[in-house]
């Protein structure tokens, strides 16, 4: 493998790593560039080595808003465990269900959630103190389950929905949405290389060193999140998911 190729791919790495850890969506600018850069290997290779590569990033992220942001144990372990399972599960399923039959439920989706937080402008600006009970369990282990088997089937826009999904249903701002969603995201991508691992379609040299040049980019975007917080990190999010709908119209009906 050529040099610049990988220089070039350590860049994308960083980059994709600072954007992830801030509001999600590395994957966006990671996969494209392995898919780019190195087209004489098969997608499963290319997922996962970008598994490979994100989650140290993703996990980086993870320890470090949970030692700013004040999270509760019991809530973190609900998502963990469900993101997990269901992602494994949908990894499972992948076969079953034609992507072409996805992108147009996923564009729907993420157009409404664009709408949405752009005409609610105190969407996510606010962290609601709520007593943790047996409702917001129920409702983190739902969504853990239904973003963790669409990020093992489909994968695009994972964080995106994470994070909207708990300012939705668990009240919480954009800072501890990104919180909560880095351990979905750290879960879905540890379900998925259970999967790439052991029928070998990881690169493990390249992987290894995007991973660190990610974790680096991870450390710059969570400093910047804690920053500038949830105004900031709702911009970031708006342009992310406008970015992502473009790209599904794009592969829709121009490809």
């Amino acid at each position: 493998m050529e040099v610049e190729i990988i220089v070039s791919l350590i860049f994308f790495a960083f980059f994709a790593g600072a954007i992830d850890a801030a509001v999600g969506g590395g994957g966006l600018i990671q996969t494209p560039a392995l898919l780019g850069a190195l087209p004489q290997y098969s997608t499963a290779t290319i997922f996962g080595t970008n598994k490979l590569a994100s989650i140290f990033g993703t996990a980086s992220a993870a320890y470090t808003y949970m030692r700013k942001v004040k999270l509760e144990w019991k809530l973190l372990a609900v998502i963990a465990v469900t993101a997990f399972i269901s992602s494994f599960a949908g990894a499972a399923c992948v076969s079953m269900i034609p992507q072409e039959i996805m992108r147009p439920f996923v564009l729907f989706m993420l157009i409404v959630i664009a709408l949405y937080t752009f005409m609610k402008k105190q969407f996510g600006q606010v962290h609601f103190q709520q007593k943790l009970s047996r409702k917001m369990l129920i409702l983190a282990g739902l969504g853990g389950l239904a973003i963790g088997f669409y990020d093992g089937i489909f994968g695009p826009g994972t964080g995106s929905f994470f994070i909207f999904y708990f300012i939705r249903y668990l009240k919480v701002d954009f800072l501890h949405a990104s919180a909560l969603s880095k351990i979905g995201n750290f879960m879905t991508n540890f379900a998925a290389l259970s999967f790439f691992v052991p029928t070998g379609n990881v690169l493990f040299a390249l992987g290894l060193m995007m991973a660190v040049a990610n974790v680096f980019g991870s450390l710059v975007g969570v400093k910047m999140a804690l920053k500038y917080g949830s105004g900031f990190i709702r911009i970031l999010f708006l342009i992310l998911v406008s970015i992502l709908i473009c790209r599904l119209a794009y592969q829709m009906f121009l490809m």
